[in-house]
């Protein structure tokens, strides 16, 4: 099953697939690393934004969708535009993808007791992919 792991950072849907099949992990082709909302944020934007990744996600057959949470409140408290883009992903039509919110505890307990199979210099993706790759991760190890 593909897991699609999604870090949302201002107005931006970093994403990353992968795969686990018959005990091991692969990282899918996928030229897209991020989806963005526009700047307006319209009613209208944000249903393109919403299209936009639910195409991703049908194109790429993925099964779960496991977003890293972001706080409320706080120091690392998330903006106004990222739980905007959580909802609407979460508000997808239909029951696939699965949309899971990963709370940062429970993605360092999972790290804890079962660390990642490869270093994330490794994998080829970009640096800005790595909490949404480690995201997927987390998402598969805790299905």
């Amino acid at each position: 099953m593909i897991v699609c792991g999604v870090e949302l950072t201002g107005s931006d849907a970093v994403v990353c697939l992968l795969n686990l099949d018959r005990g091991q992990f692969s990282l899918p082709e996928c030229k897209v690393r991020k989806l963005s909302l526009r700047k307006n944020h319209t009613r209208e934007d944000l249903k393109q934004f919403q299209a936009d990744f639910a195409a991703l996600m049908a194109e790429h057959e993925v099964g779960c969708v496991a977003i890293k949470e972001r706080m409320p409140k706080g120091k690392f408290a998330g903006g106004a535009i990222s739980f905007k883009l959580e909802a609407t992903i979460q508000l997808m039509a239909g029951n696939e993808p699965e949309v899971r919110l990963l709370p940062s505890s429970l993605i360092k307990s999972t790290l804890a007791s079962t660390p990642l199979p490869v270093p994330f210099a490794e994998t080829g993706l970009k640096a800005f992919q790595e909490t949404a790759f480690v995201a997927a991760y987390v998402g598969h190890m805790t299905k």
